[in-house]
This record gives C-alpha cells, structure tokens and sequence, in this order.
C-alpha cells in the first residue's frame, strides 16, 4: 500500500509501506524507486529505524529499488521478548525479508551497528549481496568511544525527550544540526529488552571476530564511509577496513556519526559512484 499520513511523520507518497510476517515477528519494510532497478538495502543501527534513511532515499531512487527494513525490536516492526536480537539473527531476518521481497541480488549498505548485521547477512547469504557500504561503523570495539550517560533501567523506560537527547547527541556533529523529533519518538517506541539486548548483540558479533577479517574472508566490493567528527566510534579507525582487498574508504570532515542525515548529499556522493560500479555484478 502507498502511505501517506497528512503529518510530519508521513512518508513520501511514493513510498510503499508493508509489514512481511516472519517465524519471529513481523518485519515493517519501506520500498521505493523503480521496482526492476537494482536492488539496494539500508539497514539502520541501534535505537533508530528506516526513519533514519528518509534524507538519503530520494537522492539515490533514480537508480535504485531502495528497499529500507525496521530490524526485529526497532520501528514499526515487532518486538517480541522471546527471539534472540543476536547480531547473525538480525542479518538471517534482512536475507528472509529480501527473500519474500523477490530480491534475488543486492548492494546491502549499514550503519553503525547496522554494517554489522549487513556483514552477517552476506556471510550467511554470500549469493544475495553483491557488495557492501558501511557507514560509520566501527571495526571492533577497540574503536568504540564510550559514552559518560548513566545506563538507562528498565524502571526509567520509557525514557523522557530531554534523556533521549542527551543519549542521541554523540550521534551527531554538524554545527547547528538539529535532531529530529521522529527519531526521539523512535527510541521511546522501543522497549528497554529490545534496546539494551540489539547493543548487547552488536558487542558480541564484535568481540568476536573485528569486521575487517570477517569481510576480507567474504571477498566482496567494500566502500567504507565515515563523517571525521564521529563522537561513537573513532574515525581512524576507518583505516583498518584498508586491510581488506580493494575496499574504498572515503572520510567526510565536518560531519559526524550520522553522515546521511547531516549531509545526505556529501553521503549520497561516494555511494552512488560505488553502487554505479557493483549494481551489475553477478
């Protein structure tokens, strides 16, 4: 169906809004561009959604089938306390969800926590995912900037907009970047198991084996985009994807954890001149 709600949280009447129903819970999923393009997954990181994406989506629709999913516990997707938010089960869903989708092949780009489950899926799914973009996603968790908020508990969830900010902040570093309310709301639509459990997940995938070993055994196309100013993950440590055979990296100074959403043009650059490259490959 074609959504289009009449308030600020409306998608472009463009976009075709479907829930898929999965073993585990129902995927929401957003659709746009050509539906015989190539196929091009965004995978969002942890506390956001497919929300996350809208900026960056109508700069790459002339050349796309841009397909966006709210993982299991994010969004409008469901979220159950029983399936397991590990990182490889986040990736099996996207592959699932593609599967129902018809996408047969596909350019899958993550960020931050999202390139981790984008990696997962091409290492469980190698025949579905041509090449990969990682934005802001750190390496391992040797690169992770700890944060100094206080851990949110289960008894002060739902947490207030002021919190939520403050816990969103580090997201971001363009001067005078304001964030937007739809994502503070997204946060609060989680439950707190959904949101400590998907970072636990992430943590783990992490520790255990860094992603630039896990993507040089895959051997696929790699574009790493990282804002220079991230306040999440240090932004050196971009290099150490340079390990991996043939893989572009690409620094955006002045911005910061969330490129797309601060600068979605500067993001849109570099990836779509990579997507140009990998769209027809197998």
């Amino acid at each position: 169906m074609t959504v289009s709600e009449g308030d600020r949280h409306a998608e472009a009447e463009t976009t075709e809004s479907s829930t898929l129903s999965l073993d585990d819970g129902d995927i929401h999923v957003c659709q746009d561009g050509p539906r015989d393009a190539p196929a091009l997954l965004l995978i969002h990181g942890s506390a956001s959604s497919a929300r996350s994406w809208d900026p960056l989506v109508p700069l790459l629709t002339k050349s796309h089938r841009v397909i966006r999913i709210d993982l299991l516990g994010h969004g409008r997707s469901a979220k159950p306390a029983g399936p397991s938010y590990a990182t490889p089960d986040q990736g099996r869903r996207a592959g699932v969800a593609l599967d129902r989708l018809g996408v047969e092949r596909a350019i899958v780009v993550g960020h931050s926590s999202g390139g981790a489950v984008a990696t997962a899926l091409a290492e469980q799914r190698p025949d579905l995912v041509i090449a990969l973009a990682l934005i802001n996603t750190g390496p391992g968790m040797a690169a992770f900037i700890a944060a100094e908020s206080a851990a949110i508990t289960p008894s002060q969830w739902p947490p207030a907009d002021e919190r939520i900010r403050r816990f969103a902040s580090t997201g971001f570093s363009r001067a005078g970047y304001q964030i937007p309310q739809e994502l503070l709301d997204e946060v609060r639509m989680m439950t707190h198991h959904t949101f400590t459990a998907t970072m636990v997940g992430t943590r783990a995938y992490l520790e255990e084996q860094a992603l630039p070993e896990r993507l040089a055994a895959l051997g696929k196309p790699l574009l790493v985009i990282f804002g220079e100013d991230d306040r999440r993950w240090r932004s050196s440590s971009a290099a150490d994807y340079r390990t991996v055979p043939g893989a572009k990296v690409e620094l955006l100074p002045g911005l910061g954890h969330s490129p797309m959403l601060e600068d979605p043009a500067r993001t849109a650059g570099p990836l779509l001149a990579f997507t140009a490259i990998h769209a027809g490959r197998g």
